[in-house]
């Protein structure tokens, strides 16, 4: 899952403990749905062939363009290519929830048959896609839904990834990393975000579960990313022994390798969910990073555009779908960059390898 500061920071307002959802050992959706698998998620030939008569069109009204965004977007253009719907708008609110309401205003005026997107602020986006509702648009999500809004009735789907999965993921590489011993640092998002939350609790919970000889001996709560390089440096400060850190996303994690390296500390290992290229450039030249966890955010593209097209011709789909997600390390970077964005991989990585 690829999302920016600004998504985690601006959708930290949704409900869920990391308690609470740790104890779950499995994932749930925001409103706590049971998870489907995507790729359960199918057409027949005749729903495909009924899609393509139909000469329906979409458009994408996204929240902001990120590496993220742009694998989600391209997975969803290829499946409304392939089922012959075509895509007469894309639009990037730059993470401006007033901006996304004039977006989807703005691409009414097109007439779509479908819309997807990824609303800014789930809590007040019912007047956000108000219109489109009433206009009969079937709104497919990624990640969340607007306040209020039912499935099936106001919107497709959701779909997002196997939350509980990647933290899981990232456990089992942390220990990999580290020969399954050893001393742990424990970097949690410290805000009710159900995303975030579930991946750390269940990174927690198979670190305590199923690793006796590894302990996670230092947490640290991160409410403001900014802050991850300090409370590295105060986590190692008192834990200069630490055998492995993990770190909730990518970005704090470049915080915390930052001063890994001006510290000289060759020896601790970082841990992290999402493909970021800096992060992979010194997993890949053998520095601190050992393992980076992602979803496959190409397939999640697919199957919300692939969820919204069949609604178009009666048929249903759950409420909450998820993809796998990728445990990426040095040597399954090219197949894991492919897998999860579906795209090469940069020069510098390529080059580097």
């Amino acid at each position: 899952m690829l999302k920016t500061t600004a998504t985690l920071a601006l959708l930290a307002m949704l409900a869920g403990t990391p308690g609470a959802l740790a104890a779950q050992g499995a994932t749930v959706g925001p409103n706590g749905e049971t998870p489907t698998p995507a790729r359960s998620l199918t057409l027949t030939p005749a729903e495909e062939q009924q899609i393509k008569d139909g000469k329906f069109t979409a458009a994408l009204v996204w929240h902001e363009m990120s590496e993220y965004t742009n694998a989600v977007n391209k997975g969803a253009q290829d499946e409304f290519k392939r089922l012959g719907i075509a895509v007469v708008a894309q639009t990037d609110a730059g993470f401006d929830a007033a901006r996304q309401k004039s977006d989807v205003e703005t691409v009414l005026a097109k007439k779509p048959s479908i819309i997807l997107s990824l609303p800014v602020d789930p809590a007040s986006a019912a007047s956000v896609y108000d219109p489109a509702r009433a206009a009969g648009v079937k709104l497919a999500f990624v990640d969340n839904s607007p306040a209020g809004y039912k499935q099936g009735t106001d919107y497709v789907a959701i779909v997002s990834d196997d939350l509980f999965q990647m933290g899981n993921k990232a456990g089992i590489a942390m220990a990999e990393a580290l020969g399954k011993k050893g001393k742990v640092g424990y970097i949690f998002h410290d805000a009710d975000f159900y995303v975030t939350n579930q991946r750390d609790g269940a990174f927690k919970k198979t670190i305590e579960e199923d690793y006796p000889e590894m302990k996670i001996v230092a947490e640290a709560g991160m409410a403001d990313p900014a802050r991850a390089e300090e409370i590295a440096q105060a986590m190692l400060t008192q834990h200069p022994d630490l055998d492995g850190i993990y770190v909730t996303w990518a970005e704090p994690a470049l915080s915390v390798l930052s001063v890994l390296r001006a510290t000289g500390n060759t020896h601790t290992k970082i841990v992290t969910l999402d493909l970021n290229e800096p992060a992979a450039l010194d997993m890949v030249k053998g520095g601190n990073v050992g393992a980076l966890v992602a979803d496959e955010a190409y397939q999640i593209g697919v199957t919300a555009a692939r969820a919204a097209a069949g609604s178009l011709v009666g048929k249903s789909s759950p409420p909450f779908l998820v993809v796998d997600s990728i445990a990426v390390t040095r040597d399954t970077l090219k197949d894991g960059w492919q897998r999860s964005l579906n795209k090469h991989l940069p020069a510098s990585l390529s080059e580097a390898k």
